[in-house]
């Protein structure tokens, strides 16, 4: 790419294939790519988004993230990372392409917004739109702003998706750290019935004894 040349998907795609000529590039080579890219115009990142090369689309997402976490980000741009993301969410479908954006893109907009959207794709038939509902709030935990993360883990309790369910362990123990009262009376009220990788997860950093306890309760089931 050209100094001060405003970055294509072309660019990009030119820029990675040299980077991985004969190797695998390390994940935060892509990342690094992809934030020197991060004034690529929003039609190209979708271009990038529904390329059937799966580095492309990491690409595209980590340049949401980086551009949703950038300090000077103004309200419009929030508004159309945030559209970008939930329009194409059919092709955000692994887990990495929503852990890598989900936080700041989605519940970076919605933070000061109602949040009603994170439930609607709670509800949604689509595996990967549920875990981007929960990993979204990771953006409200590290305000200690947990509601949302133990309503939609409530929802989400019994998922059979284990990619979900992953989710909704992981961001439980992650809001328990803030609050470990609210995560044992959500455990008190699932368990037993919770699948064990939400327990697997959410219990992880609780001492053994309690550990142990749940796991009890869970064999019960």
């Amino acid at each position: 790419m050209t100094e001060h040349a405003v970055p294509t998907a072309a660019d990009f795609s030119a820029a990675l294939e040299r980077l991985t000529a004969g190797r695998d590039p390390a994940m935060r080579e892509v990342f690094t790519l992809a934030k020197t890219s991060i004034d690529m115009p929003l039609g190209d990142v979708r271009r990038l988004l529904a390329s059937n090369e799966h580095l492309h689309r990491v690409g595209a997402v980590s340049i949401m993230d980086f551009r949703a976490r950038r300090r000077r980000v103004t309200d419009e741009e929030r508004a159309a990372l945030y559209e970008l993301y939930v329009g194409e969410h059919d092709l955000i479908n692994t887990w990495d392409l929503v852990d890598r954006a989900a936080p700041h893109v989605v519940g970076g907009y919605l933070n000061d917004r109602d949040r009603t959207p994170l439930y609607e794709l709670a509800r949604s038939s689509d595996p990967w739109r549920r875990r981007t509902s929960v990993v979204a709030t990771w953006y409200f935990i590290r305000g200690g702003d947990l509601d949302d993360t133990f309503a939609l883990a409530g929802l989400l309790a019994h998922d059979p998706e284990e990619v979900v369910q992953a989710a909704v362990g992981g961001f439980v123990r992650e809001a328990g750290k803030h609050d470990p009262q609210r995560l044992r009376s959500y455990l008190d009220r699932h368990v037993p019935g919770l699948p064990r990788t939400i327990l697997r997860h959410a219990i992880r950093h609780l001492p053994d004894g309690e550990r142990q306890h749940y796991r009890q309760l869970a064999d019960l089931a």
